[in-house]
């Protein structure tokens, strides 16, 4: 499994001109799931998300997570996350995994990460076509690849 954990101050998915949902202060999370995963990986990234300091306390420095600001949490699927680039122009999604294995690995990630946050999770819509707006803040954005701890 593969994320993208974006630190914001807003951040939204739209699908079909509809507004599916809004956060604000908390992280924007692109999440990659690869054929090879399963719920070892999803425990593994879903505890260092829920405990990842990367926000201001008092002295500015980042040493607060997402339960002590009471931040918000917007999980988005990401299949592309898993490209492969090496030949050609076009890239390959061979090891991004099938929806039969992906939407359950997906949907345990978003339980698992709430359990861990203590927070409810806003998601996009797996396989859809989603519209993802937001505002970095710092910025800060991380890459975490649970085949890579």
């Amino acid at each position: 499994m593969r994320v993208i954990i974006q630190r914001v101050s807003t951040a939204s998915v739209t699908i079909n001109g509809d507004l599916k949902s809004a956060i604000g202060n908390g992280f924007l999370i692109l999440l990659g799931i690869e054929t090879e995963d399963n719920r070892e990986d999803a425990d593994w990234l879903c505890g260092k998300i829920a405990q990842l300091r990367v926000f201001a306390d008092e002295n500015g420095l980042m040493n607060k997570d997402i339960k002590d600001i009471d931040g918000d949490l917007l999980v988005v699927s990401q299949f592309t996350l898993h490209a492969s680039y090496k030949k050609g122009n076009r890239p390959s999604f061979i090891k991004a995994a099938r929806p039969e294995q992906a939407i359950p690995l997906y949907e345990y990630f978003i339980a698992t990460l709430s359990e861990r946050s203590g927070k409810q999770v806003a998601t996009g819509v797996f396989g859809a076509d989603m519209k993802v707006a937001l505002v970095n803040d710092g910025p800060v954005t991380i890459i975490m690849d649970s085949k890579n701890p």
